[in-house]
């Protein structure tokens, strides 16, 4: 009987054991799909298609596109990888305010686009897997017939689903933007504070 009872708090000592390591292991994430990178664009998409129905004007068009990229877009991804190798040597603090300074410049030069699509939409074509993310296309429409593709890509690598990316009419932001800030940041001498008040009085 004495070993019987032995036995038994020795297998409930195991199983506890078990237990303990596998509440201590952790656990693993939940599976990023298409249909999750999908849903995100479909409501990029939603809230631009009521902005450009909404008659706004440039500046409005402006605000409103500022306000999808700070909610859907994956902003400090976005800013490290066009300020490209002086990210490594910038402080925290130039990183935050490039940040900052690069989310008004680039709301700004995108949300002029908005201005192009009045009159027209934006509709979800396919979602395709691209290495470690997606790549969600879209059609806009614009009056007279014309249309044109625009690519978002979708990560949750910063633990959320966000775009870090757009590629319209083959044109990809990050390698544009990248150019753009990188030849700014030569005409600045290297100095990322110089450039950071350049982005701010563009």
């Amino acid at each position: 009987m004495q070993n019987k009872s032995m036995l038994t708090r020795r297998r409930f000592a195991a199983g506890f054991a078990l237990g303990s390591v596998a509440l201590a292991l952790p656990m693993p994430a939940f599976a990023f799909t298409a249909a999750d990178a999908q849903q995100l664009i479909d409501k990029v998409v939603a809230d631009a298609n009521a902005s450009i129905a909404s008659g706004k004007d440039v500046n409005g068009l402006i605000a409103d596109f500022g306000r999808i990229f700070t909610r859907y877009a994956d902003v400090p991804v976005i800013a490290r990888s066009v300020l490209g190798p002086a990210a490594k040597t910038a402080s925290p603090a130039q990183l935050a305010a490039f940040t900052k300074a690069y989310h008004s410049y680039v709301s700004a030069k995108y949300g002029r686009r908005f201005n192009e699509f009045k009159g027209g939409s934006i509709t979800v074509i396919d979602t395709q897997p691209v290495k470690s993310y997606f790549e969600v296309a879209t059609k806009v429409s614009l009056p007279g017939s014309t249309t044109f593709d625009v690519r978002w890509h979708v990560s949750n690598k910063s633990g959320k689903n966000l775009f870090f990316n757009i590629i319209i009419e083959g044109i990809n932001m990050l390698t544009s933007e990248r150019t753009e800030i990188g030849a700014l940041l030569d005409k600045n001498k290297g100095n990322i504070d110089a450039l950071i008040a350049n982005l701010g009085s563009a």
